[in-house]
């Protein structure tokens, strides 16, 4: 398990906040350069959830055709409670069966999962997958580096 470093932040990773313990939308990075961002959840959000976000910290489960910058839940930080969700580094995110090594990243239907079919309007900008889905937790790693979602033909 990371730590995060830098100025005073309270809780781990994982944590779950039922009332905003850290400045939203505050940044710290970990020991091995990964970097978190502290946000409000969403319900049905569980640890390795994609969300988007907005300028106030507010999420929503990462969807086709969403737009925004996009992040990867720490924890099942649902409705009415906050936590730290990565924007920079290796990751572990939620991701459809079949989901191969290497893997283009799109977002999907299925709310907060991502899949690497080629849908030339929901791909994720800063994001490619680095192992094959793990077919019983349904998560994969990812190299992200500040994603996003434009809803827009990148071809």
């Amino acid at each position: 398990m990371a730590f995060l470093c830098g100025a005073p932040s309270v809780g781990g990773l994982t944590d779950v906040h039922t009332t905003a313990r850290n400045q939203i939308c505050i940044r710290r990075p970990d020991e091995l350069g990964n970097e978190y961002i502290y946000l409000k959840g969403v319900a049905n959000t569980v640890a390795g959830s994609w969300v988007s976000f907005d300028e106030l910290g507010v999420t929503t489960l990462l969807v086709a055709n969403a737009q925004g910058r996009v992040a990867i839940a720490m924890a099942a930080t649902v409705a009415s409670t906050w936590g730290w969700y990565q924007v920079y580094g290796s990751a572990q995110g939620k991701a459809l069966t079949l989901f191969a090594d290497n893997g283009k990243v799109y977002s999907t239907s299925t709310d907060g999962s991502v899949d690497d079919t080629d849908v030339a309007t929901n791909v994720v900008e800063g994001a490619v997958g680095r192992s094959a889905v793990n077919e019983t937790t349904l998560l994969a790693t990812f190299e992200i580096n500040y994603p996003h979602v434009l809803d827009l033909a990148i071809d």
